[in-house]
């Protein structure tokens, strides 16, 4: 298979998983409530594109420069801690969620700009950084880009059909359980390259 495509559906569903009960999709659902879905998706997609692009060159450069089976140990390592992350949940803050509700200029650009902010330090970018360090730039960030959006598309078209009673314990669990075993699989990899 390809490794653009093997990059890209790798960051696709590390990134999708990552997203599941992230602050995030609080925000998209938040913002989607209140304004049309399209301005609110567009914006999200900017600013995902460009805070994972930032990731992804960051992510890049570490990997050229650091050995893989390093690498892969503090992969694992931080994939195991977004598991415990994960795990804990995520809220919106009071000023996140004023943030949201008082949107008065483009919403397109409120929205972006919003989740940039919110983006940087994130799980779902330091999970692309990780990313980055083993596979090639492109396809994490196309892979972990349209991952982003398509977790917070479904939280906003589920958050709308179902109102705010999301199963939000069943998602944090199965997302945990995900990153413990991806974390466990970079951990054997990463043992077997240092041994």
């Amino acid at each position: 298979m390809d490794a653009v495509v093997v990059s890209t559906l790798v960051s696709f569903w590390v990134i999708f998983v990552a997203e599941l009960g992230d602050k995030s999709q609080l925000m998209a659902l938040t913002f989607a409530t209140r304004y049309r879905v399209w301005p609110v998706l567009v914006g999200i997609t900017a600013a995902t594109a460009v805070v994972h692009l930032a990731s992804v060159a960051i992510g890049h450069g570490l990997g050229s420069a650091l050995p893989t089976g390093w690498i892969n140990l503090a992969a694992a390592l931080a994939f195991l801690a977004f598991g415990l992350w994960t795990l804990r949940g995520d809220e919106l803050t009071e000023d996140e969620k004023a943030k949201a509700s008082r949107v008065t200029k483009s919403v397109v650009i409120a929205v972006g700009t919003a989740f940039f902010l919110s983006e940087l330090g994130d799980k779902t970018m330091l999970a692309t950084i990780t990313l980055a360090t083993d596979y090639g730039w492109f396809g994490v960030w196309l892979g972990s880009t349209v991952g982003m959006v398509a977790a917070d598309a479904l939280a906003i078209v589920i958050g709308r059909a179902l109102g705010r009673n999301l199963p939000e314990k069943a998602i944090r669990y199965g997302a945990s359980a995900l990153f413990f075993l991806f974390g466990a699989w970079l951990l054997v990899e990463a043992i077997t390259e240092l041994t």
